[in-house]
C-alpha cells in the first residue's frame, strides 16, 4: 500500500520553546523523517495543502468544495450556486490593530450560530442564504446566478489569532460583498446572542470572514477532464474540504482510522491512499503546547512509530508525509530501502524546529 499522510503543524512553531519539544517523546517519528527525503516549500495553509493532492489549482473554490464535504451538503444543490464560507469570528482592537480570534478560541454554540445565521438570512435573504454546517462553519449561498471571480482572501485558519488588515479585497466586483459584511456587523452587534454572551463576560460574535468564493465545476468535469489528480484510492478525513475535494474526484471517503493498524486492515495491498491527521492544528492554533505534546505522543504510539516498522517490512511501500507548518510547507518522501539507511541518524524535534527556524533545508 502507498500512503500520503499530511500532518499539519506538525512542528511546534516556537523552536525555543524548550519545555514544549522537550515532553514530546516520538523516537519512530525522528527516525522515519531521518532516513527520508525531504523538499521545503514557501509556508502554506491546510487548505492550499489538501487542494494540492488533488491538484487543484491557487483559487481553487474552496467554499463548495468544502460545503461539498458537509453532512448538510445532501441537502442543498451544491453545483448550482457561487459558495461562500462566511465563518463567525470575533474582532477586537489591540494596540491599534485589529485582532481576530476565530470560534475555536471564543466558543461558539449551535443554537446562537443557528440564530445569528437565521437573523442574517431575515435582512439579507435578496443577496443570497447563510446556512449553518456547524457551529463554527457557515455558508452563504449567493442568490440567482452572481459570481465572484478573483476573490483572494485567506483561509480562516490562515488568519485566527493575527492581525488582519482588511476583510475583502478592494476590487470593484466586491463592493457590495464589503457593504453586505457591514451592515451584517451591525445586526449581529445588536442581536440578543451577543447581547447575552457580553452579559455573561464572553466575546460577541461580531463579524463573518468570507473566504473560499467560488461555483463547484459541472458535474463530470472533475475526475474526467484532467481537472482533478484522481491518484488515491481511499481518502480518511475528519475534514469537510478534504471529504469535499474526493467526493468532487468521485474517490471513496471514509472516517479517520484509529491508529495505522486498522487502515491496514481496510486498505488493498495495490491501492493508494490519503490520510489526514489534523490532532496537531487546534493546539497549534491556540498555542497550548500541552495539548500539542500530548497529541504528538498519541501520533507517535498509532501512526510514527508503527510506519517506520510497516515501511521497512514492506507493508507500506511508499510514504510521503505532508506538514504545512510556521517555517514551510515541508514533505518527506520514504520507501522501504530508505529505513534501512542506519547511518542516517534521527534528530530531536528541537533540534529540527531550530534548524527550520534558521531556514536550513
Amino acid at each position: 500500500m502507498q500512503l500520503t499522510l499530511i500532518v499539519p503543524e506538525l512542528v511546534w512553531p516556537e523552536p525555543d520553546d524548550r519545555q514544549t519539544l522537550d515532553a514530546v517523546a516520538a523516537p519512530g517519528l525522528s527516525a522515519l523523517l531521518a532516513r527520508s527525503r525531504r523538499t521545503r516549500r514557501p509556508p502554506q495553509s491546510l487548505e492550499a495543502t489538501l487542494a494540492d493532492a488533488f491538484g487543484q489549482p491557487a483559487g481553487a473554490p474552496y467554499g463548495a468544495f468544502r460545503l461539498l464535504g458537509e453532512t448538510l451538503a445532501a441537502q442543498l444543490a451544491v453545483e448550482d450556486a457561487c459558495w461562500v464560507c462566511a465563518d463567525p469570528v470575533h474582532l477586537r482592537f489591540h494596540q491599534e490593530r485589529i485582532i481576530l480570534a476565530d470560534s475555536g478560541s471564543i466558543g461558539v454554540e449551535l443554537a446562537e450560530a443557528q440564530a445569528l445565521a437565521g437573523e442574517l438570512n431575515r435582512y439579507f435573504g435578496d443577496v443570497g442564504t447563510f446556512h449553518v454546517a456547524s457551529a463554527d462553519r457557515w455558508y452563504l449561498q449567493l442568490a440567482g446566478t452572481t459570481r465572484l471571480d478573483e476573490f483572494d482572501v485567506p483561509p480562516l485558519s490562515a488568519v485566527a489569532g493575527r492581525r488582519v488588515e482588511r476583510q475583502l479585497p478592494e476590487t470593484a466586483q466586491t463592493g457590495w460583498l464589503r457593504k453586505l459584511l457591514n451592515e451584517a456587523q451591525m445586526v449581529m452587534h445588536g442581536h440578543a446572542v451577543n447581547a447575552e454572551r457580553q452579559a455573561s463576560g464572553r466575546p460577541p460574535i461580531n463579524s463573518l470572514w468570507l473566504w473560499g468564493a467560488g461555483a463547484l465545476p459541472p458535474r463530470g468535469e472533475s475526475a474526467q477532464d484532467g481537472r482533478f489528480a484522481n491518484v488515491f484510492d481511499g481518502v480518511w478525513s475528519a475534514q469537510p474540504l478534504a471529504l469535499g475535494l474526493a467526493r468532487a474526484a468521485c474517490i471513496p471517503t471514509h472516517t479517520v482510522p484509529r491508529n495505522l493498524e486498522s487502515l491496514l486492515e481496510h486498505a488493498a495491498p495495490d491501492t493508494h491512499h490519503l490520510v489526514v491527521l489534523d490532532n496537531l492544528l487546534g493546539p497549534v492554533h491556540y498555542e497550548d503546547g500541552d495539548a500539542y505534546a500530548a497529541a504528538l505522543n498519541t501520533l507517535e504510539t498509532h501512526w510514527f512509530a508503527p510506519l517506520r516498522k510497516a515501511l521497512a517490512r514492506g507493508k507500506v511501500t511508499r510514504l510521503r508525509l505532508e506538514a504545512s507548518t510556521a517555517y514551510a510547507l515541508l514533505a518527506w518522501d520514504s520507501g522501504r530501502a530508505d529505513q534501512w539507511k542506519l547511518w542516517q541518524r534521527p534528530q530531536p524535534l528541537a533540534a529540527l524546529a531550530h534548524d527550520l527556524a534558521q531556514g536550513e533545508r
